[in-house]
């Protein structure tokens, strides 16, 4: 098989609760012949789609699952610049220079999220959010100093949080925070669901289910073949499989892992000041954010190993154990969970992805989006490929590119 097949997702994500628009699939019968072939329904997909039909191009999408049933419906959707690896420490990974280009695109990338999706008119609950980040076990005052330092050195509005502050803003006891600015929070699923059909506005057609056996490339064409049968012609492939990880693409430096993740019922009156994203400066770290109706979402309790088994069972503890952390951080909310579910995610060294060419394969791309920015990369990505397709390039290029 060209990619693995994985159980994703177990339990009942919020978003699959809330309605949203159906997109139209078609059988694949016959061969297809297209200028781009993106193989994946999800966000990464999408936003692939929408960017190459906008620029002109005939655009075909292809899924062994129904569009957005992946793992984007079980996204929590903290959309954040903030990359999971604190600045400081992946200028030691990787140099100053070059972590400070990976941060910078990464805000680049959550501004034009905004943007795009709002010049579009896609509705998906979007809104504007700051984000607390909360002293813990991998950086504490005196670490998060050092990050502040690195934040503005980079050019990143960035405030710190005493104590005293945090508590008399937030109720938060905590012994500091740093405070960023402009991030997002969003629905996932309308997310995607918007900008596929976006794209289909335009062309674009989504053929569903249709699994990948196998690709083969030259200096002219690409041709995929499905298992049962059909050929797929195009000019230019594009691997959005999400963790689901493609046989040709390098994987060195990349893991899966298990998360879980809840909602609780609404309740506005219980929810902090500001409503802002919050996360830890823990390995691993609990991350929060609350929605349009009120609702609050936690996740985290991360482990790393991807059997899907293992991880489904342990479905019930894990969301007692974050209903207690919840509690604990906030002891007026209301900590009982209306929707629970558990999914598998990448990860990688540096807690960046990897985008661009796959080495060996003429004219097929690939996107490694991975850690707890995969919405944000999947933006990097779709402007990434775009320019790597219509031959302007990116600046990021070498930043981000299969090693």
């Amino acid at each position: 098989m060209t990619t693995q097949h994985r159980d994703l997702r177990t339990g009942q994500p919020i978003w699959l609760g809330k309605r949203a628009p159906r997109i139209k699939t078609n059988l694949l019968i016959q061969d297809v012949e297209t200028d781009v072939a993106v193989i994946g329904a999800g966000i990464s997909g999408a936003l692939m789609a929408e960017s190459l039909s906008e620029a002109g191009y005939e655009v075909a999408i292809f899924d062994r699952r129904l569009p957005v049933t992946g793992s984007t419906p079980a996204s929590t959707a903290l959309l954040q610049f903030e990359i999971d690896v604190p600045l400081h420490h992946l200028a030691r990974k990787i140099g100053q220079k070059d972590a400070e280009r990976a941060w910078r695109r990464s805000k680049l990338a959550v501004d034009l999220l905004r943007e795009r999706t709002r010049r579009l008119g896609i509705k998906c609950e979007m809104e504007n959010r700051d984000s607390l980040y909360l002293a813990g076990d991998l950086l504490d005052e005196e670490g998060l100093q050092k990050e502040l330092n690195a934040r503005r050195r980079a050019g990143f509005e960035t405030r710190m949080l005493s104590k005293a502050e945090l508590n008399a803003e937030f109720n938060i006891d905590r012994d500091a925070a740093l405070m960023s600015f402009d991030n997002i929070e969003a629905n996932p699923r309308r997310l995607a669901i918007g900008y596929l059909c976006k794209a289909m506005e335009r062309g674009a057609k989504v053929f569903a289910p249709a699994d990948i056996a196998s690709v083969e490339s030259n200096e002219r064409t690409v041709v995929a073949v499905t298992t049962t049968g059909q050929k797929i012609r195009c000019k230019h492939l594009i691997f959005a499989t999400g963790y689901e990880i493609p046989e040709q693409v390098p994987q060195k430096g990349h893991s899966i892992t298990s998360t879980w993740a809840l909602a609780t019922l609404p309740q506005k009156r219980n929810l902090w000041p500001q409503r802002c994203l919050i996360w830890e400066a823990s390995d691993p770290y609990l991350y929060l954010r609350t929605t349009t109706d009120g609702r609050i979402i936690v996740g985290g309790e991360d482990e790393k190993f991807e059997d899907e088994e293992k991880r489904d069972v342990r479905l019930p503890a894990k969301t007692k154990a974050i209903l207690a952390k919840l509690k604990k951080l906030f002891p007026g909310i209301v900590a009982e969970a209306d929707y629970a579910w558990t999914g598998s995610f990448g990860a990688s060294s540096t807690g960046l992805p990897s985008i661009g060419a796959v080495p060996g394969m003429h004219r097929c791309y690939a996107v490694l989006g991975y850690g707890g920015n995969g919405i944000t990369f999947s933006m990097v990505a779709a402007q990434l490929i775009h320019g790597l397709i219509r031959g302007t390039g990116d600046p990021d290029e070498d930043l981000f590119a299969f090693k």
